[in-house]
């Protein structure tokens, strides 16, 4: 068994108060693509502008961006970058931040917030693991965790996103009211979700319809192509 395999027990952060994520094992595979020469540029002249601030402290969201008490949605794996885009532009009062290790769509995303002039989008090329610590208790309006990688082999499925250890503490980010809204075309990954989210009993909530307003990704047409059909769960975070 190799060592990242391995969680240590979570610690509590004096800071935010809620509990650090522990050394689990990643999530994702990284996918950091080479991109053209033009696009490499632009992609490395606007990743310092709009990319979280770096360091260990907690984000101060309404400093972040420039609006008191904002509804910050983060979300989670956004790939290529085609939903969140497409709900950023139709949603200019819902702050968003993207965390993403696929260079593309980092890219992507980066383009669109410059040639959209918006000022409610950031991004983070990081582990959303090592992410949380930042996110004060209660600051989160929403969690969109849209077609995460599947892992399908049983040997990998500790891997997965959506796992016990990791709800609590993206619930612990939630303010009361907010939501977590999973997506996946995976039925093995939906029973698990939904065990999990059962477990924890500050959410509320189950499978919905799909969404009208969720976009189409290229994650959820592959699989729609392949036959499988997407399963839409949102939690509401009743205390």
């Amino acid at each position: 068994m190799r060592a990242d395999d391995v969680g240590s027990a979570p610690s509590v952060d004096r800071t935010t108060g809620v509990d650090e994520p522990p050394r689990y094992a990643r999530s994702f595979r990284p996918r950091r693509r080479g991109l053209s020469p033009a696009r490499d540029e632009r992609y490395r002249t606007l990743l310092p502008t709009w990319t979280l601030p770096e360091g260990d402290d907690v984000l101060d969201l309404a400093a972040l961006f420039g609006r008191p008490a904002p509804d910050v949605v983060l979300d989670i794996g956004f790939g290529g970058g085609e939903g969140l885009v497409e709900l950023a532009a139709v949603r200019p009062d819902e702050c968003v931040i993207g965390v993403e290790v696929h260079t593309p769509g980092v890219a992507h995303v980066l383009d669109a917030i410059d040639s959209g002039g918006w000022q409610h989008v950031r991004v983070s090329e990081t582990d959303v693991l090592d992410l949380l610590p930042r996110f004060a208790a209660g600051s989160l309006a929403g969690i969109r965790i849209w077609f995460p990688d599947p892992w399908p082999k049983n040997r990998q499925r500790h891997r997965r996103l959506v796992r016990e250890q990791v709800v609590p503490m993206l619930v612990d980010r939630l303010r009361i009211g907010g939501t977590l809204h999973i997506a996946t075309d995976i039925d093995d990954y939906a029973r698990q979700v939904l065990e999990v989210a059962a477990a924890e009993q500050r959410l509320d909530g189950g499978v919905v319809p799909r969404p009208d307003w969720r976009p189409v990704t290229r994650f959820e047409r592959r699989g729609l192509e392949a036959g499988r059909a997407p399963v839409d769960m949102i939690f509401t975070r009743v205390t």
